[in-house]
């Protein structure tokens, strides 16, 4: 074959360090937008991002040259050192280590959109912990209770 296609659309949730400073409401849309801004720098394409005060959904293409692990890292680190210049409210203020990314299927595109851009409504009922392990289970992803959510 004489030309790599690839179109693998991720959903990327992160998470603040429990000793963090939370993300301000007012700040969250530019966060978003600066982080829609990393993800089209690294050749892929930001479809919808979405959060509260203290963690992100994004949902995206997966680059076709960089391994996931490398683009999630990007992603935190340059968005990291970026919200620090926001003011000295977010001096103190880092991603946890962990992520979990997710395949999302062609065929529940808009689905996904929906819920990423229905966070605040959607977590006014359910807490991270419990939208986090939903979803681990409905992936039947397998992992330890102890070193789930921990920094």
């Amino acid at each position: 074959m004489a030309a790599t296609l690839v179109k693998i659309d991720v959903h990327i949730v992160f998470h603040i360090k429990t000793t963090s400073v939370e993300m301000r409401k007012d700040d969250i849309p530019l966060i978003h937008k600066y982080i829609g801004g990393i993800i089209g720098n690294q050749q892929s394409v930001p479809v919808c991002i979405g959060g509260v005060a203290d963690h992100v959904h994004i949902l995206c293409t997966l680059p076709k040259t960089m391994a996931l692990s490398d683009f999630v890292r990007s992603i935190k680190a340059n968005s990291s050192r970026w919200i620090k210049t926001l003011g000295s409210h977010y001096a103190g203020f880092e991603w946890q280590t962990g992520y979990g990314a997710f395949s999302v299927s062609p065929s529940v595109i808009d689905k996904t959109i929906d819920y990423i851009n229905n966070q605040a409504e959607h977590h006014k009922t359910v807490s991270f912990s419990d939208e986090y392990k939903a979803f681990l289970a409905a992936y039947k992803v397998e992992f330890n209770p102890d070193y789930l959510l921990t920094d």
